[in-house]
């Protein structure tokens, strides 16, 4: 097993959103942070930068179902350079224009731990 490069936390928003998914998805989820907290370089199927934003989104597949996670860089502007990682909100994606509104809400969720 690799060792941690990353801490990952929470939100509540997240850890509630989490709590409702089936367990199979759940497992997809587990694997997708497992590989954030453990490679220094993540591929873009898992993680992604959100143009014009300070967040990027773990992105997980289970079947045709997209689930997106937007997260945070503590510390730094940089995904690579981070040490600490915050998963703020998380959503099933289902249009490109819902990123906005779920863009705000992670701000909002942001705003409690800066």
């Amino acid at each position: 097993m690799n060792e941690d490069i990353r801490e990952t936390i929470h939100s509540e928003e997240y850890d509630e959103y989490y709590a409702g998914l089936d367990e199979k998805t759940k497992a997809k989820y587990d694997y997708v942070e497992m590989i954030i907290k453990t490679q220094y370089v993540v591929n873009k199927k898992f993680v992604k930068n959100l143009e014009d934003t300070e967040f990027y989104e773990a992105r997980v597949s289970v079947g045709s179902n997209e689930y997106r996670t937007i997260i945070f860089a503590i510390e730094t502007s940089s995904f690579m350079e981070s040490k600490r990682v915050l998963f703020l909100n998380s959503f099933l994606k289902k249009s490109t224009k819902q990123y906005r509104g779920e863009i705000e809400i992670a701000r909002r969720i942001l705003k409690k731990y800066i």
